[in-house]
């Protein structure tokens, strides 16, 4: 019962890591989006590809900045993970 213990908390976490590392591209994703939607909703402006770039660019500025950081908290957790599973003997 111990190792299905174990799993759920590895599972737990990775569940967490995920939603870590995906939420400041999203975030960012949204609020241009949102940005824009009100700027053509404003001017009647209604272009779908308008939003594209503007999103792209957001994404990017969010990666350089960011990227560093996600990549530690992702490195960490993997670490982790493949100590645990050193452990591991039958």
């Amino acid at each position: 019962m111990d190792e299905m213990n174990l799993l759920l908390s590895y599972a737990d976490r990775m569940l967490w890591t995920t939603a870590l590392l995906a939420a400041p591209i999203l975030l960012s994703s949204l609020a241009v989006g949102l940005v824009v939607g009100l700027v053509q909703a404003a001017t009647s402006v209604n272009e779908q590809t308008l939003t594209f770039v503007p999103k792209l660019a957001a994404i990017a500025l969010v990666l350089v900045l960011m990227g560093a950081s996600m990549m530690a908290l992702l490195s960490d957790f993997l670490q982790q993970v493949f100590a645990q599973i050193a452990t591991i003997h039958h």
